[in-house]
């Protein structure tokens, strides 16, 4: 049998040994277990809040004792393929590479999970598009986005939710705002927010002439109803207009949409999902709350970097990542540096290996 099995099946076993420490089984058993036992006392479901809160945790716990099981499961099976190949059986070799190369891609999933340990990247995430200048061009460009991300989430199993869509004159979004539901949904999210660069023939140019577009991604977590930001009612501008494109069968029936401004900031969000102003002013109430609480974060980062001498350009408005359609296909992430050459793969939503290149350049950092 060639040792180099053997050598990768030692470092493969290391490495989720490694891992299952920082994971704690013992401790996710017990915290799955005090969990079932509070579900199962009365009352527990009248609060339907806690409730909500507690089942996701007891989701999250599952998910992650699923993985460990799994794991576990593969390398029994690779240990026997490894001892019936170490008597000669050389016809197993081939089953043991295949079972070697899922257990490590099992392996780096998990590490990429593990990285997702700052406050919020458990949480869902809210997801907003809105194109640069360049009117029908720059919204089809940000159309595009959304279809990518949209894609993205349905091929992971994540719940995807319109609050808000403005659609373009001739074609395109003006704006568009998702719920993105699942866990970890914000986490591996995060790293797309900021500027995305395209640059293509412009179908809508008769000349066939090359355009460059751009469209702006900004990023949130959901908050729990328990993280609170100060938000003064009087510094609020609150409109109400007849929701449009995507939303309820309702549309242009009632003046349920909702527009909320934070004067101070400057801050504008809106949503038009639900066919009720008070829940649509809800969910407006939260991303406003969200992107506040955003702001808080960056100046308190600002005022850190001026202290130690040194200015680091926030995200939003700078360009993180180019899509070149023409003259070749390439899209390459400015930071980080990967680069896919297959194009249309990333369009469809397969944006998996973007996601992981970031999370490790931002644990490097």
């Amino acid at each position: 049998m060639n040792n180099n099995f053997k050598d990768k099946y030692t470092e493969l076993k290391q490495r989720f040994q490694e891992l299952s420490d920082l994971l704690d089984r013992e401790k996710l058993l017990q915290n799955k277990k005090e969990i079932e036992a509070e579900m199962g006392a009365g009352g527990f479901w009248d609060d339907k809040e806690n409730a909500r809160k507690k089942s996701q945790q007891l989701d999250r716990i599952k998910k992650r004792l699923k993985v460990i099981s799994s794991l576990e499961e593969k390398f029994e099976e690779a240990e026997v393929y490894l001892e019936l190949a170490a008597e000669e059986d050389q016809s197993l070799e081939s089953e043991l590479k295949v079972t070697l190369t899922e257990l490590e891609k099992e392996l780096e999933k998990l590490e990429l999970k593990l990285r997702l340990n700052e406050p919020y990247d458990g949480n869902n995430a809210i997801l907003s598009i809105h194109p640069g200048a360049g009117g029908t061009e720059s919204q089809d460009w940000a159309q595009m986005l959304l279809r990518m991300y949209s894609r993205w989430a349905e091929a992971n199993g994540y719940q995807l939710e319109t609050l808000d869509f403005n659609p373009g004159d001739e074609a395109g979004i003006k704006s568009v705002t998702l719920m993105i539901e699942g866990d970890y949904a914000f986490g591996y999210l995060k790293g797309e927010r900021g500027v995305h660069r395209l640059v293509r023939i412009s179908p809508f140019d008769s000349s066939g002439r090359r355009h460059t577009s751009f469209a702006s991604v900004d990023v949130m977590p959901e908050l729990d109803d328990d993280i609170e930001v100060d938000i003064d009612e009087n510094d609020l501008k609150i409109d109400t207009y007849r929701a449009s494109g995507a939303g309820g069968q309702h549309v242009n029936k009632t003046d349920s949409a909702v527009r909320i401004t934070h004067q101070p900031t400057g801050v504008v969000v809106q949503c038009q999902n639900e066919r009720s102003q008070h829940k649509n002013k809800a969910t407006a109430m939260k991303i406003l709350t969200a992107k506040l609480l955003e702001l808080k974060e960056e100046a308190q980062a600002e005022k850190i970097d001026e202290l130690s001498g040194e200015h680091k350009e926030i995200a939003w408005g700078s360009q993180i990542r180019s899509y070149v359609f023409h003259p070749y296909n390439m899209i390459k992430d400015h930071r980080t540096d990967f680069e896919e050459g297959n194009v249309d793969k990333v369009m469809d939503g397969y944006l998996d290996e973007f996601i992981e290149a970031y999370l490790k350049y931002q644990s490097a950092r």
